[in-house]
């Protein structure tokens, strides 16, 4: 596959999966019975593969790897993060106010992740010397 069709795919999965995410939030907190649909469960976990597959791929394609470019290792940890706020958000918060502000939190991490991608900058807000 080469590297323009390997990015579309990236970047369509990562379109995907952020409007499942927020779909998903939405119904959360409105208590939707929609969230306890099959394919609701199903469907993230299969854009979320392509999305990691042709995020690993990619990196292999242009030789970058997280242990020597900080843009990747701040992609990398903010993916991290946004993984764990979308489990309290979708699943694991205790309370309703946990779970919207595990939601929100998670919108901002990922905004920050697509500036760093798009920038290839992880000190996006420090001045530039």
């Amino acid at each position: 596959m080469s590297y323009a069709a390997l990015k579309a795919l990236h970047v369509a999965s990562v379109a995907i999966s952020y409007l499942l995410f927020s779909v998903r939030g939405i119904w959360m907190m409105h208590e939707s019975p929609m969230l306890k649909q099959r394919w609701v469960k199903i469907t993230p976990h299969v854009v979320d593969t392509v999305l990691l597959t042709s995020a690993v791929a990619l990196a292999v394609m242009i030789d970058q790897d997280p242990l020597h470019d900080s843009w990747l290792s701040a992609k990398v940890l903010g993916l991290l993060l946004y993984i764990g706020l979308g489990m309290i958000s979708l699943r694991f918060g205790k309370t309703r106010r946990a779970r919207i502000s595990a939601w929100i939190a998670a919108q901002a991490v990922f905004l920050y992740i697509v500036l760093v991608a798009v920038t290839k900058n992880p000190a996006l807000f420090l001045a530039q010397q």
